[in-house]
């Protein structure tokens, strides 16, 4: 083979590489392809270089040609951009057209959306609306931001993890109130001790008659209470013995339970401690005004408030005591207290009657009545 043949060959090989090389080259700056020209306006395109790729749908469509600043402050940034003509389908007038960056440090490129299928298609060199883009350095400044809030936050919680470990060591110390209160086993149980009797002293301020009205009118008072020694009548047989007061004698007002006149019940409480009984019936009654439920009330707590002063001054056997609250009697001129004494072998009647006061007998309520004074 001649020389002048090996160097011809070497020749046509090297215009092959040479034609192909421009080819691609062109292919990829669409030199060989149909395009048409767009423009973008945008505040700031954030370090967009003129050659940078455009992408519709993520797939590179384009190449950003030109980028010309503002003639006067005000005005937008204007992107020159070449695209395929293929992409005319997707790219409408409310196709929005945006800079992103590859990552962090990658390259900026632009972005357009597809528009909606209500908008006309472009036309060539027309402007898209561009968004503001996001700036690296902006990103870094808004997390050091956050980085000094959560430092400023670590910091006041490592603030209040100290305070808590040094209120930790005064109370693991003994020292204020409640360090003592932990460590002073003594004082702890005074302290115990008195609130234990102080809510026995409450309790027994709840369940005192003479301040019935405070916590009936509160509902802190349980009506049970009131009821807890009532028998449902009085026996069929008649009383040995007979005491009775007008109110107005016994009690403070017309309308508590509080006594003022004590020395009045103790012919009462002495005949019961001397003398044997099968049954002592403490009974309320008052005359036809007022409220009927008021009326029941209060006489079953005067019979009760005249029960438990027999019972604490005197001795007797209390369990054979009894009381009933006959509310409103039409038997009584007035609203009184008696205490009806009945012999031994005496049977205590039932329990207290569920119904209202008229299914007691009407002889019980005429029984107590007809003795005050």
């Amino acid at each position: 083979m001649s020389k002048a043949f090996r160097l011809g060959v070497l020749i046509v090989a090297a215009l092959f590489i040479l034609g192909a090389g421009i080819f691609w080259i062109g292919n990829n700056e669409m030199r060989f392809r149909s395009k048409y020209r767009l423009n973008a306006d945008f505040q700031n395109v954030a370090g967009l270089a003129e050659g940078a790729e455009v992408r519709i749908a993520g797939v590179r469509k384009g190449t950003v040609r030109r980028i010309d600043l503002p003639q006067r402050p005000g005005q937008k940034v204007r992107v020159e951009m070449d695209l395929d003509s293929d992409t005319h389908r997707l790219v409408r007038h409310d196709s929005p057209a945006a800079i992103h960056a590859d990552g962090l440090m990658g390259d900026e490129y632009v972005k357009i959306s597809m528009g909606s299928t209500e908008a006309s298609a472009v036309q060539d060199n027309e402007t898209l609306q561009g968004a503001q883009p996001v700036e690296i350095s902006d990103l870094i400044d808004k997390a050091n931001g956050i980085l000094d809030t959560a430092g400023g936050a670590m910091q006041s919680v490592n603030q209040t993890a100290d305070s808590l470990s040094s209120i930790t060591s005064k109370i693991n110390s003994g020292a204020g109130t409640v360090g003592a209160l932990i460590n002073d086993r003594k004082l702890y149980q005074n302290v115990n001790q008195s609130t234990t009797e102080l809510q026995e002293d409450l309790e027994a301020v709840k369940h005192n008659f003479l301040l019935s009205h405070f916590f009936n009118q509160r509902g802190y008072e349980d009506s049970a209470e009131l009821t807890k020694y009532e028998i449902g009548q009085l026996p069929g047989r008649p009383a040995v013995r007979k005491f009775s007061w007008p109110a107005r004698q016994i009690f403070d007002k017309p309308d508590t339970a509080k006594l003022k006149g004590e020395k009045a019940l103790r012919e009462a409480g002495a005949f019961l401690q001397s003398n044997p009984f099968g049954l002592a019936v403490v009974a309320g009654y008052s005359d036809m005004e007022g409220d009927i439920a008021k009326e029941k009330v209060l006489t079953e707590a005067r019979a009760m408030v005249v029960r438990d002063y027999l019972v604490k001054n005197f001795k007797m056997d209390d369990t054979r005591i009894k009381t009933i609250g006959i509310g409103k009697s039409p038997d009584a001129n007035a609203a009184g207290i008696a205490v009806l004494v009945y012999p031994t072998g005496t049977a205590l009647p039932g329990p207290v009657a569920q119904s209202t006061g008229a299914a007691r007998s009407t002889g019980a309520n005429a029984q107590a009545a007809s003795h005050s004074q």
